[in-house]
């Protein structure tokens, strides 16, 4: 096998494979906030996903104290703070405005942001074919407040996105940068649950679900995540997280046996070829 083959097949699973792993335990979040108790509020069961997920991120990291003692702590506040917003805003603009709607608007925001200038042809084929994959089935409900959350929801992504892979570009281990941020995002996550409620917490499906947001979704997805941000640019990185739709598409068929329309097929199709195109590049 020649030596540029190697090289590119040791980039891929370095960077984009960690990143398109991450995706596919995203994608299971709508199916497993689905099963959470109906009195529990969207935001209560993304907030109680993140506190639990990012406590477990920093206390079974190594070198959280070197980053705290040695990186920006403006940085990592602000990584913190945009965590914490990423999450206070997704689950409520799902609650207003869909699934549809909320999530083109908050994972393609942040590709938009940061992709256009370094990849602008793969990068608007992977949005619009995640559009068309989303909204295909033509029955999405727009609400003015729900978008503008998304979109909140989606340049706290990109913010944090950018100065996780800052931090870890200057040479910060990637886990111990990750497991900061989350660890900071879950202290200023807990009030707001706290305040929200938790009661639906004594359920049986309440439980579940939260141990399944924070160890897959959260623990697991984001320490993938942050291990390919260590050789991928923040602006790949956040296109390539697009995938999560596809993963969340296919799950809903196969899960939930639900339908969906050709047009969101050929969407999913676009969608692939532009994410097969940025990963090989």
């Amino acid at each position: 096998m020649s030596t540029p083959v190697v090289q590119t097949r040791a980039r891929f699973t370095r960077g984009p494979l960690p990143i398109l792993a991450a995706c596919v335990l995203w994608g299971t979040t709508g199916t497993a906030s689905s099963l959470a108790p109906a009195s529990a509020p969207a935001m209560a069961v993304g907030a109680a996903g993140l506190v639990l997920g990012g406590c477990l991120l920093f206390l079974t990291a190594r070198g959280t104290r070197g980053v705290l003692r040695t990186a920006d702590r403006r940085l990592l506040l602000l990584g913190a703070v945009t965590v914490a917003g990423y999450v206070l805003t997704f689950y409520p603009a799902v609650e207003r405005t869909g699934v549809a709607v909320a999530t083109t608007v908050a994972l393609a925001t942040a590709p938009i942001v940061l992709g256009l200038r370094s990849q602008p042809l793969v990068t608007v084929t992977a949005v619009v074919g995640c559009a068309v994959l989303v909204l295909g089935g033509g029955d999405a409900h727009v609400d003015l407040v729900g978008v503008a959350l998304a979109l909140v929801a989606g340049l706290s992504y990109a913010v944090y996105s950018v100065i996780c892979a800052h931090l870890i570009g200057l040479g910060h281990p990637s886990r111990a940068v990750v497991a900061t941020v989350f660890g900071g995002a879950s202290v200023l996550t807990l009030p707001v649950l706290w305040l929200l409620g938790v009661g639906w917490l004594a359920s049986v499906s309440g439980p579940v679900v939260t141990a399944h947001l924070a160890v897959f979704t959260t623990f697991a997805a984001y320490l993938l995540f942050g291990r390919g941000l260590r050789h991928t640019s923040a602006a790949a990185a956040t296109t390539l997280t697009l995938a999560e739709p596809a993963v969340a598409a296919v799950l809903g068929v196969v899960v939930l046996h639900e339908r969906l329309p050709l047009v969101s097929w050929l969407g999913m199709g676009v969608l692939a070829l532009a994410l097969i195109a940025l990963a090989r590049t």
